[in-house]
C-alpha cells in the first residue's frame, strides 16, 4: 500500500471516531435487578431515538440508559408502543423479522470487524449473536447464531405508555470471545456501539440512538457506530 494511501486510510477512520457520538456509560455501586422495574435505576436516560440512516423524528419514542459495575454492563430501555407485535417465542428465535423490539450493538475494540447483536422482545424473548465482517465496509457478513453470552438476563414489562426493557451483560463471557479483543473496561474505557429499536406498528421504523450517514446494510455500520464511554 503507498504510504499516501495508507494516510488517507487512517484520516477516514479517526474522522468517523472523532464524529462519533459519545454515549456516557456511568458506574454504579448500587444492586441493578433484572425485572423490567426502573425504581432501582438512577442512571439518565438518552434519546429519544430517530430513523436510523437520516435522523427524522420517530413515531413512538424511545429512550435507552446505560450503567456499569465491575462485572456488568447493564442497558434499560423505555419504549412508547400504541399497538405492540410480537409474542413470547424460544430464545434465539428471529424475532427481529417479526417483533417489536430493543437492540444492542457492541464493538468492544472498535475493529469493526465482529460485533455482537442482542435483541430483546415485549415479551422478554431474547437472542445474542456474534457478527463477522468479510468485507472492508462489513457489506457482508458471516453470523453466529450458536453465539451464547453466559449469564444474559433480559427481561421486558408491558406497561400503559408501551414496554421496558432491562438487560445484563457480563463482562466475563465477553472475555471468551475470539479475536475480540475484549478488555474488562475501567474508568476512560471507550467501546463502540449503537442502540436500535424495530417497531412494528402502523408504519415500520427502523431507529437508532445514533442515525448513520450511508442507506447502506441497516443497523450493520459499525464503522458509524456510537462511542460508549465508561463513566465514574
Amino acid at each position: 500500500m503507498r504510504l499516501t494511501t495508507f494516510i488517507f486510510y487512517l484520516i477516514i477512520i479517526f474522522s468517523k471516531a472523532a464524529n462519533a457520538q459519545t454515549i456516557p456509560v456511568h458506574k454504579t455501586n448500587k444492586q441493578i435487578i433484572i425485572d423490567g422495574n426502573l425504581s432501582d435505576w438512577n442512571e439518565p436516560f438518552l434519546g429519544p431515538f430517530v430513523i436510523h440512516n437520516s435522523g427524522e423524528k420517530a413515531l413512538q419514542n424511545t429512550f435507552v440508559s446505560l450503567s456499569w459495575n465491575d462485572e456488568n454492563l447493564f442497558l434499560a430501555y423505555k419504549c412508547n408502543d400504541s399497538q405492540i407485535i410480537g409474542t413470547s417465542q424460544k430464545r434465539d428465535s428471529q424475532i427481529y423479522n417479526t417483533d417489536d423490539l430493543v437492540e444492542v450493538f457492541l464493538n468492544p475494540d472498535g475493529d469493526s470487524q465482529n460485533y455482537i447483536e442482542i435483541g430483546v422482545n415485549a415479551f422478554s424473548t431474547n437472542y445474542d449473536l456474534l457478527l463477522k465482517c468479510i468485507s472492508p465496509e462489513c457489506g457482508g457478513w458471516n453470523t453466529s447464531m450458536g453465539f451464547d453470552i453466559k449469564g444474559l438476563e433480559a427481561v421486558s414489562k408491558i406497561t400503559p405508555d408501551g414496554y421496558i426493557v432491562e438487560i445484563k451483560i457480563p463482562f466475563s463471557s465477553l472475555e471468551k470471545i475470539v479475536n475480540g479483543g475484549f478488555q474488562r473496561p475501567k474508568i476512560g474505557t471507550k467501546w463502540r456501539g449503537n442502540a436500535f429499536r424495530i417497531d412494528y406498528g402502523n408504519k415500520t421504523e427502523y431507529l437508532a440512538l445514533q442515525p448513520y450517514k450511508s442507506l447502506k446494510f441497516g443497523f450493520h455500520q459499525p464503522q458509524e457506530f456510537a462511542v460508549f464511554e465508561f463513566m465514574e
